[in-house]
């Protein structure tokens, strides 16, 4: 997959002023709602917890039909070098594995974090050849100040939709409290404050969402930080990854992703 809207390719050269200007730019290129072809509804896990795998659901003649296209991306890093590995099931079948090496050429900084990430994803989509259906992204998307994390800036510049899954809440501020333990398959939504300078207040621009918690009183799990990143909208966004979870807090998609960038790590 090469670059739709070349313009967008992360440039890690580009001033702090510049690179927040260029956010600003692909936030109004993003469309935060659902624009796909395939049926969320087919996609789906099904099997043994550990084992799940994405799967298609019957159509209404009774057949499977192909499940969509899911690719996972996630990176680990090597000294100053990110790895970025993308991992794309259909059905029980992983259809392809690949990972790119690229140096990281400014720190982390956040809110600019596809500044220093980006060249590295682009680069594995570059050498991937399924086209995939949607895309898992580790980090944030809309739930960002200005609207354009890692999960955008990859998707405006492919023109493919993403969803961004984060671990930690950059901005914005959640409907209700995420201090209580929350029961596995809820969600809260996360509305724009005054952190998210592009968005009018009270915009929902993601939702915090349980994709797993431990039964028992003395332990639990914090939710995710689900956003949509492109051609996505929040609620589809967190009814994914909901659907994908496989028994652990990272659908499936990141996790084999991460899983993946790790194995490479050590390789390398």
């Amino acid at each position: 997959m090469e670059p739709v809207r070349p313009e967008f390719v992360p440039d890690p050269s580009l001033s702090t002023a510049e690179m927040e200007a260029l956010q600003r730019e692909i936030a109004d290129a993003a469309v935060f709602e659902d624009d796909f072809a395939f049926d969320p509804a087919a996609v789906s896990l099904d099997g043994p917890v550990g084992q799940a795998t994405l799967s298609a659901r019957p159509d209404e003649e009774g057949t499977t039909s192909d499940a969509p296209l899911v690719a996972g991306v996630d990176q680990a890093f090597v000294g100053d070098r990110a790895v970025s590995a993308i991992v794309v099931l259909r059905g029980r079948e992983v259809v392809e594995r690949v990972y790119a090496v690229e140096p990281t050429e400014i720190p982390y900084v956040p809110g600019l974090l596809s500044f220093r990430e980006g060249g590295a994803i682009l680069a594995a989509f570059a050498a991937l050849e399924s086209e995939p259906d949607i895309v898992f992204v580790d980090g944030s998307g809309r739930i960002h100040y200005r609207e354009a994390g890692l999960a955008t800036h990859v998707g405006v510049t492919l023109d493919v939709p993403t969803i961004g899954v984060a671990k930690n809440l950059l901005c914005g501020r959640p409907r209700e409290s995420l201090d209580e333990k929350l029961p596995e398959g809820a969600r809260v939504a996360i509305e724009a404050d005054a952190q998210v300078e592009t968005a009018p207040a009270g915009t929902v621009v993601g939702y915090a969402v349980q994709s797993r918690q431990y039964e028992s009183s003395s332990r639990y799990v914090n939710p995710l930080v689900v956003s949509p990143g492109h051609r996505v909208s929040a609620e589809t966004a967190a009814d994914l990854v909901l659907a994908t979870a496989a028994g652990y807090k990272l659908p499936e998609p990141t996790r084999l992703a991460d899983s993946y960038a790790d194995s490479v790590k050590g390789d390398l």
